[in-house]
């Protein structure tokens, strides 16, 4: 039996699911530029809300997030000027461009540290000496 006000398992559960995938919309620019558009941003009960939700930046959280780039946001949303600035498109689509260019270059620069480590993987193998057994 649960006391009253007290969740029950599933109501966790369910609450946990609900909340990851909010504050994992926080890694859209695009989202973010709509809850100010409407007016979220300005009350008290919502920001409140959101400085609730830095749990997720805890490693026994955050390691369920997909989106970690919501973190980076989270943390923004704690800032008034933050919250009034993308209201504005142009502030929206300028942190979708920045977004996406870290992303070409992240997948980039990873590529080319696997490929260095491939090479270098491949080279020791080369060089290293065959035993032979003698009969």
């Amino acid at each position: 039996m649960s006391v009253r006000g007290a969740e029950t398992e599933e109501q966790q559960r369910l609450r946990f699911q609900v909340e990851l995938e909010f504050v994992q919309c926080f890694a859209n620019p695009n989202y973010l530029h709509f809850l100010a558009q409407r007016g979220y941003f300005k009350d008290p009960a919502f920001v409140n809300y959101i400085k609730y939700l830095q749990y997720w930046k805890e490693p026994a959280y955050a390691k369920y997030l997909k989106y970690p780039m919501c973190l980076h946001f989270l943390d923004l949303l704690q800032y008034e000027h933050f919250r009034k600035e993308i209201v504005n498109g142009q502030c929206a689509r300028f942190i979708d461009d920045q977004q996406i260019l870290h992303w070409q270059h992240y997948t980039r620069k990873r590529v080319r540290l696997l490929q260095s480590q491939a090479d270098k993987h491949s080279l020791s193998i080369q060089n290293e000496p065959t035993t032979q057994k003698s009969v």
